[in-house]
């Protein structure tokens, strides 16, 4: 298991959404950020693989090996880092290596 296959999918739409929205985008080449949530989703959610003879949908992460998927999960590192440096800012402890 690791981060691409164990991303949880709306948590990181919503997480998409706000890293935009903080960089200043309301519009990706005039694409509504509403629009790029759906079709993330589609993308997240509509994914299917066969294993021998079935068909399995994945319902956490992505699929490996896709560039959104790699993009998606550093985005979602983006939050988790930001939300520990607060953390760390409110509390004087710094960890570091």
């Amino acid at each position: 298991r690791n981060l691409y296959t164990m991303l949880p999918q709306e948590e990181a739409l919503n997480i998409l959404v706000e890293f935009l929205n903080v960089h200043g985008y309301t519009k990706v080449k005039g694409i509504p950020l509403e629009t790029i949530r759906l079709l993330a989703s589609i993308v997240l959610k509509e994914n299917v693989f066969v294993c021998g003879k079935k068909i399995y949908q994945q319902v956490l992460g992505g699929a490996m090996g896709s560039s959104f998927t790699l993009t998606l999960a550093n985005i979602f590192m983006w939050k988790w880092q930001k939300e520990l440096v607060r953390r760390q800012d409110m509390t004087g402890e710094y960890y570091g290596r």
